[in-house]
């Protein structure tokens, strides 16, 4: 069985279209199709049935994917990399993520690729619309607090940080000094990345914090903003600790201790499984991979 063939399968697999595959390999229809038959010749057993709209997967194409998928993701990866030692890397990188990550946490990583002559791009977008660029092509990494639910898509844990209730300090001994936290919330203005709450309501249903009709006076999809705000005296939020460490010690802000414990929140570098036979992209997935885990690993270190 050719690597190629095997490639192809992988994508029409992923895609469950034939056409789908086509565009992301640079291939005719025609060739993808040749490729499958080839491979079921080989195998001998059917891998798709084709259907009005796309292919689905037999029962031997789940196996087979399930037998060589991140086996040639890796394969691919290593020598697109080792391509990289020897090839003019320099180029555009685009990347999107939220902004205030990109901001202050990706932002130090990307000095070795800068160096390396790579003009990085660097784009906002929330959670959904990271996994829809990725999948349109239109960017060759993303970061993102979504882990990866399309199965065309891979990711890895970068880093996870603890959630921290704060506020400036004469809003937060209102909140400590409080009977009942949940009506102290309700009392104090809330800002929030977005309507859906999805942080905070994590957070007060750990620390079993009633507050019904919890409504954020400022949405904002940089948590920076609200950081901005909350050094003014305006309200309380949640953040990821790395986003109001600084401020905690200088007393800028402070943590409202939770009752019951913290939440976390998990961000993840994402990929398109085809953009890695691009040597940039092999080779700035590994760098930022391996620049983010230092960097978080002495981040760690520092603060205990």
């Amino acid at each position: 069985m050719s690597l190629l063939r095997l490639r192809t399968f992988i994508e029409v697999y992923r895609q469950h279209s034939i056409s789908g595959a086509a565009r992301s390999l640079n291939l005719t229809q025609p060739a993808v199709s040749q490729h499958i038959a080839g491979l079921e010749v080989a195998i001998g057993r059917p891998l798709f049935v084709r259907q009005s709209q796309g292919v689905l997967p037999t029962a031997a194409a789940d196996e087979l994917a399930t037998d060589i998928g991140d086996k040639l993701d890796a394969a691919e990866a290593a020598l697109s990399t080792a391509r990289a030692r020897s090839a003019d890397i320099a180029g555009n990188l685009h990347i999107i993520g939220h902004a205030d990550f990109l901001a202050e946490k990706l932002a130090p990583a990307l000095v070795p690729l800068l160096k390396e002559e790579i003009r990085v791009r660097l784009h906002a977008g929330d959670g959904p619309l990271v996994t829809q660029m990725l999948l349109e092509e239109h960017y060759d990494l993303g970061f993102s607090a979504h882990p990866v639910t399309d199965s065309r898509l891979k990711g890895e844990l970068i880093l996870s940080e603890r959630i921290l209730l704060v506020a400036a300090p004469a809003v937060a001994q209102r909140l400590k000094t409080a009977s009942n936290l949940g009506e102290a919330l309700l009392a104090e203005p809330l800002l929030a990345y977005n309507l859906e709450r999805s942080l905070i309501d994590h957070w007060l249903e750990k620390n079993r914090i009633h507050a019904p009709g919890l409504i954020p006076a400022l949405t904002g999809q940089d948590l920076r903003g609200l950081r901005s705000l909350l050094s003014q005296g305006f309200g309380w939020t949640l953040l990821p600790q790395y986003l109001c460490e600084s401020q905690l010690r200088s007393g800028l802000l402070e943590e409202i201790p939770p009752p019951h414990g913290h939440t976390e929140i998990r961000y993840y570098l994402i990929w398109l499984p085809s953009k890695l036979r691009k040597p940039r992209i092999a080779h700035a997935r590994q760098t930022l991979l391996w620049q983010l885990h230092t960097l978080s690993g002495k981040a760690d270190t520092s603060n205990t």
